[in-house]
Order: structure tokens, then C-alpha cells, then sequence
């Protein structure tokens, strides 16, 4: 490629990325370039109203329009599949904040849903039928445990709060057998149960919950551990556990 043609295409790319700022090509007509510019435009558009649409809404027409043209104009793509293209879009809002302040955490929640909706994780070797005691607990990849300084689960049009709670919004979402995306919210302590869980490849259940009840300077250790046990039943039941590592 010569030199002299790949400054055109340079040219070419800069205008239509950010038709505002970079001159458009002088041997382009107007009238052509405007097809370009609105159809790379309206394609990211679309998908990113149909990615994010609770922040469309919160923030209006004008103020959605005018942050996807700064991502247009600034991100340089690292993929080109259209599902990871919302996921690039929450990244660069968490490395280029932007007002409202809970924009890159609401970003991150409504692309999280998206993401596991579609993953096709394989699930781990498990025995449903493990002790959950006695054997290790194995999580399901399809309910992740999400940490955020924000309640992003309320933020929308009517609520849009200027500072965040003292206390972090802990949710799970679970993808059930059916393929549908759930959303609930954690306590501190099944919340911390779960990042245990998610880390641990040799503790028994029973020896989780035993450190769990430490950390949290349980006054009761055995009745912690028969509620900690019912709660490791409950996430069994609503499919946020499998079960335990099978025995070698």
C-alpha cells in the first residue's frame, strides 16, 4: 500500500469517526460521505440502545447520541464481534468516566445481563447429589456474584441518585434452565460465601462456612454453621450451586 493511499484511508476513517473534528476527504463529495457517516453511525447506534436501554432512557435522546459519538470517535475496537462491542463500550466508561458518576457501574451491570444470557461456559465436573458439608461446592458459571458502589439494580429515569449508599449493592444474576436472566439481592455474608466458594478448590463446605463464621466473629458458631448450611441448600435449589467436586 502507498504511502499517499493510506493517508487517504486515514483521512477517510478520521472524518467518519468524528465528522465534526477531523476534515472530511477533499476529493469526497458531500453528499456520499453523508451515506457513510450515517450508516457506520446508525449501526453502532443501534446496537448499543439495544446493549444499554436503561441508560438511554435515564440519560435522553440527546445526551445517549452525544456519548456514543465520543466512544465513536475514541475507542479503537479490540474485536469484531458485535456481542463484545457493549463490553468495550462499559470498559471505556470505566476508563474514562463520565458524568452521572454511577455511569460506568450501570454500564457494566446491563452489559453483565447481556453477557451471561449468552455465554456458552461448559459447566464444571459436579455431582449433584454431593453433601454440601462434607464435599467441595462447585458454583454454576451461570450465576455470578456482581459488587458495585451504586444500586444500579433501581438507577433509571425516576431515580438518579447524586451520591452512592454507604453500604456497596451486592446482586447475583443466575441464568436458570430455561435460558432467562435473574437478578437478587445479596447479604455481605452469602455474598462473601460465594467469593469463597468461586476460590476455593480443596475446602469442604463445612470448612467455608467455619471461615466465614471467623471472619464475620460469629458469637455462635454452630447455629452460624446450620444457617450457613441452609443457605448453601437454598443457592443448591435455585441452581447457583451444582453440587460438590466429584471423589477422585
Amino acid at each position: 500500500m502507498s504511502e499517499e493511499l493510506r493517508q487517504q484511508q486515514m483521512t477517510f476513517a478520521a472524518h467518519l469517526r468524528d465528522p465534526e473534528n477531523a476534515a472530511a476527504p477533499s476529493d469526497i463529495e458531500d453528499r456520499r460521505l453523508k451515506i457513510y457517516r450515517d450508516l457506520l453511525f446508525n449501526s453502532l447506534h443501534g446496537l448499543l440502545s439495544s446493549n444499554f436501554p436503561v441508560i438511554r432512557k435515564t440519560l435522553g435522546d440527546g445526551a445517549w447520541r452525544a456519548l456514543e459519538r465520543a466512544f465513536f470517535a475514541d475507542h479503537r475496537a479490540q474485536t469484531q464481534l458485535f456481542t463484545e462491542v457493549g463490553n468495550e463500550f462499559a470498559t471505556w466508561l470505566s476508563s474514562s468516566p463520565r458524568d452521572p458518576a454511577w455511569l460506568h457501574e450501570l454500564a457494566h451491570y446491563e452489559y453483565a445481563e447481556l453477557a451471561l444470557s449468552i455465554s456458552d461456559a461448559a459447566l464444571p465436573p459436579h455431582d449433584p447429589d454431593g453433601h454440601l458439608l462434607d464435599g467441595i461446592p462447585v458454583a454454576s458459571p451461570f450465576a455470578w456474584p456482581l459488587a458495585y458502589a451504586w444500586p444500579v439494580h433501581r438507577i433509571g429515569p425516576d431515580f438518579q441518585p447524586d451520591a452512592p449508599p454507604a453500604e456497596p449493592t451486592l446482586l447475583l444474576l443466575r441464568r436458570d434452565p430455561a435460558g432467562d436472566v435473574h437478578f437478587s439481592i445479596l447479604s455481605p455474608l452469602t455474598f462473601r460465601l460465594l467469593q469463597l466458594i468461586d476460590s476455593n478448590a480443596s475446602d469442604t463446605g463445612r470448612t467455608l462456612l467455619q471461615r466465614l463464621a471467623a471472619e464475620a466473629a460469629a458469637p455462635d458458631p454452630d447455629a452460624f454453621l446450620s444457617e450457613g448450611a441452609a443457605t448453601l441448600q437454598a443457592l443448591k435449589a435455585d441452581d447457583v450451586l451444582l453440587g460438590t467436586a466429584p471423589r477422585c
